[in-house]
């Protein structure tokens, strides 16, 4: 499956012109007001296929838009999306732009002190890629090269944990960005995610991007507010029963191309539920 980023940033604008003509309309709140307004608010990306993208008509696409209609449906309201920045997705759950986030949040301990994680439904591994010409072969040889990360993402964590004193690391916005510094030369390198790999041979295949250095194997989980048990107890309950029924299966085949992974009971440093 190929992504297109070209019409990224029109999507990603008319979604935000949406987002802030209904910000008035749309709050978030506890589960009884959610269900009386008969809408969620869902955070997501906007720019990061296939896991929260925006489609070439405007519709945001991906496993993690998949999972937010899904959790609607079990809820039994209208799903309501607001795309966000990777450095923007924890500030709008906990200020309450936003009732859940599923929008590629890996589980990590420092995130899980600012909000509370659910069940894993989904994994991922951080990489650092390159061109198959550039050779870069241990963490050392890092610090040769300008790489670019995602601001305040998992992959500008083991980028920075990683990459040796004095190596230039270029923070962008978001994934799309990141790429298109690959692409246009701005970088040599990123810290990448499962599918940039992906994303990028489709728009350069003469280059050969591929993983250089194997960073670390994640998992990601839905987001709601630190200390709210009934809506971190829906959402594992939401989790557990689209485990069960297949649908998280085909979300799977239809995003991933591969089987369900089986999942950690536990990850440190993690709660899935509220202590």
């Amino acid at each position: 499956m190929q992504f297109s980023i070209t019409r990224r940033q029109l999507g990603i604008a008319l979604l935000a012109l949406a987002a802030v003509a209904t910000s008035s309309k749309v709050r978030a709140g506890t589960l009884e007001d959610v269900k009386k307004k008969g809408v969620v608010v869902i955070g997501i990306q906007g720019d990061n296929p296939p896991w929260g993208y925006v489609d070439s008509s405007g519709k945001l696409d991906g496993i993690d838009a998949d999972m937010g209609r899904a959790f609607a449906e079990y809820l039994g309201v209208k799903a309501e999306f607001t795309p966000l920045a990777v450095a923007n997705r924890i500030p709008a759950l906990t200020t309450g732009r936003v009732d859940i986030l599923f929008a590629t949040m890996a589980m990590l301990p420092e995130r899980a002190k600012a909000v509370q994680y659910s069940k894993p439904y989904v994994a991922n591994e951080i990489t650092l890629v390159a061109a198959k010409a550039t050779p870069i072969n241990s963490n050392s040889d890092m610090g040769k090269y300008v790489i670019g990360v995602p601001r305040s993402s998992t992959q500008d964590t083991q980028v920075t944990n990683n990459a040796p004193s004095g190596t230039e690391i270029r923070r962008f916005d978001d994934d799309a960005a990141t790429i298109q510094a690959l692409l246009s030369g701005q970088v040599q390198a990123v810290g990448a995610n499962l599918f940039y790999p992906q994303r990028l041979n489709a728009a350069k295949p003469e280059l050969g991007f591929e993983p250089k250095l194997h960073f670390t194997a994640l998992y990601n989980g839905a987001c709601t507010r630190l200390g709210d048990k009934e809506w971190n107890e829906t959402v594992n309950k939401f989790i557990d029963q689209i485990k069960s029924d297949g649908k998280l299966a085909a979300f799977y085949a239809k995003w991933m191309k591969v089987p369900v992974p089986t999942f950690p009971d536990q990850v440190p440093g993690v709660p899935f539920t509220v202590q």
